[in-house]
């Protein structure tokens, strides 16, 4: 008889299975919109605008999903966002005009997140401190590696028809039969209150600036790659490669750099990489579109540019509370979601303007905008010693807040004291000392972690 570690190693490969089928229609939908709306005419800004459009709605998504789960639960939440999602998918097809596509891509936007919180919740509560990690890196990789394997699938089809349309929303209602037929247990109800941003940028201001500049870069070439693709006049087997070598980069990149961020200066590991990422993407502006070197750099950029988010959760997590952790997180996911939701639009109106290689230098001038607040923030306020610094994680660039459960130290955390006092029962305290990403704060928690485990 199988015991209970057993049934949940089934049960977290079952759901990563519904989530591989769910990223590959999700990046197919992605490069398959970008392309069709070239054909189609739309220009740059009008669809820069209409791909953002997928970020608005996850920026709210997290919200209506906790709401729905509370009352219904999660089989049912993941149900019904996913079939909302498989509908809208396919109704592209046939609305093809840029309003239209707005708002279904907002829906699905919203489904997305939604459908993340789900999977993040439940993936959490399976999981066991021996194999957290184990979970939280496969979960990565399925996202990851299931983003760039669907924008692979281009190929496979006419994006001027309606069949990929139609493969995309097979693939997310494909995402529902091992969820639903291995739905034996429940995911715990999921919490999520951010924390307030001024106590953020207090907090750690470079983690608050990253990841709004990350968002704001990850947004972009995921709404815009494929059209700048197409708009250069690649075929469909080279935009297909061309977008998916930078997920399929992030795969290969995201742990080694966290493993360098654990043993060296974090905003060091941050700096070098932001500035690597900027020299990937403005390399690209000397090679012929769709080259073998052009595709190599878009492999170098996405390896280096998608861990920065993590690299920024893991400088804000070094200088929060352990159960202040998750708050912070959410926090951190609606600065990205805002700068992701933001700066597609803005680009595409300026490829619109000045030409297509204004997309490499929007995404060379947003790293080297993060590698320059970085080295001032280094020049400026001392370091956290490496020693002191929390475990690095691998938080998929479209995840949610609730991926921060997964933290060891969340495990352990004790309750913080209420600002007015241990019997005052309201308020949240507040660092007694200034803290920014300077070095180990009070005594309160707000501050690197101690190597002895005291905090």
């Amino acid at each position: 008889m199988n015991g209970p570690s057993v049934r949940s190693g089934k049960a977290v490969r079952t759901l990563l299975v519904g989530m591989a089928f769910l990223m590959v229609g999700n990046g197919l939908q992605g490069s398959v919109l970008g392309v069709r709306a070239d054909l189609e005419g739309f220009g740059f800004g009008v669809t820069g605008a209409v791909m953002a459009s997928y970020f608005v709605g996850f920026l709210f998504g997290t919200a209506v999903a906790v709401r729905f789960v509370a009352a219904v639960g999660h089989i049912r939440v993941f149900t019904a966002l996913a079939s909302l999602a498989s509908s809208a998918a396919i109704l592209h097809a046939v609305w093809v005009h840029p309003a239209a596509w707005a708002l279904l891509r907002l829906t699905f936007g919203l489904c997305m997140a939604g459908l993340y919180v789900v999977a993040e919740s439940w993936l959490n509560d399976m999981a066991t401190n021996a194999n957290r990690g184990r979970v939280l890196a496969g979960y990565m990789v399925v996202m990851m590696g299931g983003l760039g394997s669907g924008q692979l699938l281009l190929s496979g089809g006419d994006p001027a028809g309606f069949e990929l349309f139609v493969v995309v929303s097979v693939l997310i209602s494909l995402a529902l039969v091992p969820v639903a037929l291995s739905a034996s247990t429940s995911a715990p109800q999921v919490t999520i209150e951010p924390l307030p941003l001024r106590r953020l940028l207090a907090a750690m201001p470079t983690g608050a600036v990253t990841a709004l500049l990350t968002g704001a870069a990850h947004g972009t070439l995921l709404s815009l790659a494929a059209v700048y693709a197409s708009s250069e006049g690649l075929s469909g087997g080279r935009i297909a490669l061309f977008t998916a070598a930078a997920p399929l980069g992030a795969v290969v990149f995201q742990l080694p750099i966290g493993w360098l961020s654990d043993r060296l200066s974090r905003r060091g590991v941050l700096g070098v990489t932001a500035t690597a990422a900027a020299l990937a993407a403005a390399g690209s502006l000397l090679t012929v579109p769709g080259s073998a070197p052009s595709l190599l750099l878009m492999f170098l950029f996405g390896g280096l540019s998608f861990p920065l988010h993590s690299l920024a959760v893991a400088l804000t997590v070094d200088r929060v509370a352990p159960s202040q952790i998750t708050s912070a997180s959410a926090t951190l996911a609606r600065v990205t979601g805002t700068g992701a939701a933001i700066f597609p639009a803005v680009t595409g109106a300026v490829m619109g303007a000045a030409g297509t290689a204004a997309f490499f230098i929007a995404l060379a001038a947003v790293h080297a905008l993060i590698a320059g607040y970085v080295g001032y923030r280094v020049m400026t306020h001392p370091t956290i010693p490496a020693a002191e610094q929390t475990g690095y994680l691998p938080v998929p660039a479209r995840g949610t807040a609730v991926t921060a459960n997964f933290h060891p130290d969340l495990a352990a955390a004790p309750p913080l004291p209420a600002a007015g006092g241990a019997d005052s029962g309201t308020g949240d305290p507040e660092p007694s000392t200034p803290t920014g990403d300077s070095g180990p704060a009070s005594s309160t928690g707000y501050g690197a972690r101690d190597p002895s485990g005291v905090r």
